[in-house]
């Protein structure tokens, strides 16, 4: 088994998580840990066990010794941050939102392409176990055609203007921060819309704080869709078919349970298939598995999902009004 050395681009709250489930991998070897201020990257490396810590990104991607790079910076930076590591020649596994729009995230694809080198978003719920079984379900054709979607995701966050989720200079808004979990939801099991309507609230920031969205397909399946920081929800994804429903329970977009129910039984909650930590190991090991196969892009999170799911982000964003500023320049006007 080919070890890798790992390295994180950005020390704060997901990198922690990240981190604490790379180690239950045997063939990831925490090699170093970069951060703009040297004392944060070095007390991260000393929590964790990195081998180096680097107080800038250009001399962490300037390292012979580095094989792949998390990235988990703001959405607002993953542009700047997959490009500088792709030039270097650094796998990557960059956290979602991939980039603000649809424009960056084919640059960073483009990128990927040109340097051959490879590229991912880190869409750690396509991996989980659960949600995989809910996908095989579906497809199987055992519950019928899936007709609706319901899908939610929001918490009661404090407001504090210059913090990340309200700080439009950040991406801030709950569409990109956590809106893109019930948009991920529909996308890969109806597929991409023809029609798509919201409605925003906002944030004294500008920032967008709640968003209901509603998707048309042409077969007449619908997706009902919420994020919201002034709110709590169940947090789960309900498929509504035919022949019955499936639920992915609360905290759907993790390992969780699922609910079934098939037109004239009762529901039943399939056993948790998940062995230890967050969850985020899986999206790791399948990255290892790509680059031990030499591949460049992700079977399972393909480039195209990527593009697909940026797109649909950019025309719920046009309709809700939702823009960032210069990032968006020439893209929407």
């Amino acid at each position: 088994m080919k070890k890798y050395n790992w390295a994180v681009l950005g020390c704060g709250k997901i990198a922690h998580k990240f981190i604490s489930d790379l180690k239950l991998l045997p063939n990831a070897n925490l090699y170093a840990a970069a951060s703009r201020d040297l004392d944060r990257a070095q007390s991260f490396a000393s929590e964790w066990g990195f081998e180096k810590a680097y107080g800038s990104y250009d001399e962490m991607v300037n390292d012979p010794g580095v094989d792949v790079v998390y990235i988990a910076t703001p959405h607002s930076h993953h542009h700047e941050h997959t490009l500088l590591c792709l030039k270097h020649k650094k796998a990557v596994l960059c956290e979602k939102a991939f980039s603000l729009n649809g424009k960056e995230v084919k640059e960073m694809i483009d990128t990927a392409k040109a340097t051959n080198t490879f590229l991912m978003e880190a869409f750690w719920t396509m991996f989980q176990p659960s949600f995989q079984q809910a996908m095989e379900i579906l497809q199987s054709g055992e519950l019928g055609k899936l007709k609706i979607v319901r899908s939610d995701f929001a918490f009661n966050a404090p407001f504090i203007e210059d913090k990340r989720l309200y700080n439009v200079e950040l991406g801030g808004g709950s569409l990109l921060d956590i809106g893109i979990y019930p948009v991920f939801a529909a996308l890969t099991s109806l597929g991409v819309p023809k029609t798509v309507k919201t409605f925003a609230d906002f944030s004294p920031t500008g920032s967008e704080e709640s968003i209901n969205m509603i998707f048309k397909y042409t077969d007449g399946a619908m997706a009902s869709l919420t994020s919201s920081f002034a709110a709590h929800s169940p947090t789960q994804t309900e498929y509504l078919c035919e022949k019955g429903y499936l639920v992915l329970n609360p905290r759907w977009f993790t390992p969780t349970n699922i609910t079934i129910m098939k037109e004239g039984e009762e529901p039943k909650t399939l056993p948790k298939q998940h062995r230890e930590g967050w969850g985020y190991q899986y999206e790791a090991e399948h990255v290892m598995e790509c680059l031990d196969k030499g591949l460049i892009e992700s079977p399972k999170m393909t480039w195209k999902l990527s593009q697909d799911l940026i797109d649909l982000l950019d025309r719920i964003r046009i309709d809700a009004g939702i823009f960032f500023g210069d990032r968006d320049k020439n893209m929407f006007f």
